[in-house]
């Protein structure tokens, strides 16, 4: 029997709901709680990858996921005026019956993550988390910002790039850092030609687009912003077009499509990688709170998927926690430092306007590295 029955995940994002519903098939008792009143998603599109479908087969999940978005084999690499350079065969990790990728909206996927933690009896409680955690050897009591309490075997931070409970616990030095990057994102009606991800290589810009449905996608460019400058909200369609300014083709032409600020989503680029132990005595960090990244590589929430479906694993086991707690940690270190540390190269190179940069060779190896099982 596993030594572990009770445990609180304490944010309700990709990572945190993903583990809920993994937690929930080995019958342990989950609480979840989210400090957002309401279910809120930012963001417009994601991409994932072979083994983010890998991950959802292994969470029970991926028949719903499948249903809910646009599934695509290959990966395109063009140059900015929308020459190919190159294809990239997809590979089809969770099975043959599978495909090796897909794009599905933030919406959709958090409401096919959210119903599914739901309907697997996770408990959730909204606009809530947690004040003060008090450990011991036997498990964590938690006073909750409500003034209600609680007392688990385990305490999962799955609660973001700001983490709570990493500041909590861990202590506050521990910050993420602008990389000098931000992403501009927009939807549009989806092009024929994009039934696959299009990522375009310009001198000093990354842009791309990805099928989200049959009738969606969204195109996304990532820039320099030194000095991380705030943006106006009136004024984001027209710094989204001069961000494109360098592209030709399809995304040029989509270029002149951008007119309306409210339809266009920015975000700072911001990373964090912890590299002391992940865990202190019965509460552990996942996902963004432990290993945030940059989107040059379509991985972060690919991470966090693949950290719920470790722990989740771990945790139905007959050992200590703190072995464990260790061998999460070790099975999950070297392939987020990966990710992150090569998105940071990327974004690096498309600061420095390096026309001989290999990103070919990165987007590669990270195939290769994500292929191999978790």
């Amino acid at each position: 029997m596993a030594r572990v029955s009770k445990v609180l995940i304490v944010g309700g994002g990709i990572g945190g709901l993903s583990l809920a519903s993994g937690l929930r098939n080995r019958g342990l008792e989950v609480d979840l709680v989210e400090v957002k009143k309401e279910w809120t998603v930012y963001g417009v599109g994601i991409i994932q990858q072979f083994n983010v479908i890998r991950a959802m087969a292994q969470l029970g999940l991926v028949d719903r996921f499948l249903g809910a978005g646009f599934a695509f084999e290959n990966v395109g690499l063009y140059s900015a005026e929308g020459s190919l350079l190159q294809l990239l065969p997809g590979v089809r990790a969770a099975g043959p019956e599978y495909p090796s990728n897909m794009g599905i909206s933030r919406l959709t996927l958090h409401h096919v993550l959210s119903s599914a933690a739901v309907e697997k009896g996770t408990s959730i409680r909204l606009g809530l988390t947690v004040e003060h955690l008090a450990q011991d050897p036997d498990g964590v009591s938690v006073t909750f910002t409500d003034g209600s309490r609680g007392r688990y075997d385990l305490v999962v931070g799955a609660d973001g790039l700001y983490s709570k409970v990493r500041a909590m616990v861990f202590g506050k030095e521990l910050k993420p850092r602008f990389t000098g990057q931000g992403v501009f994102r927009h939807n549009f009606p989806r092009a024929p030609e994009i039934d696959h991800l299009a990522s375009f290589y310009g001198r000093h810009h990354n842009a791309g687009l990805c099928p989200l449905s049959q009738d969606l996608m969204y195109l996304f460019v990532t820039s320099s912003e030194p000095g991380n400058p705030w943006m106006p909200e009136e004024r984001l369609a027209d710094i989204m077009r001069e961000r494109l300014k360098e592209f030709g083709g399809l995304v040029g032409r989509l270029r002149e499509q951008i007119s309306d600020p409210r339809q266009v989503v920015y975000k700072p680029l911001e990373a964090l990688f912890v590299s002391e132990p992940w865990y202190r005595g019965r509460v552990v960090l996942l996902g963004d709170a432990v290993h945030a990244t940059t989107p040059h590589l379509g991985q972060g929430a690919g991470m966090a998927i693949e950290d719920a479906v470790v722990l989740s694993e771990l945790l139905g086991e007959d050992a200590p926690v703190e072995a464990l707690l260790s061998r999460y940690m070790q099975r999950r270190y070297e392939r987020c430092r990966f990710i992150v540390e090569s998105s940071l190269q990327i974004g690096d190179w498309e600061m420095q306007g390096a026309s001989n940069a290999d990103r070919t060779g990165i987007v590669r190896k990270m195939m290769d590295v994500t292929a191999r099982p978790i």
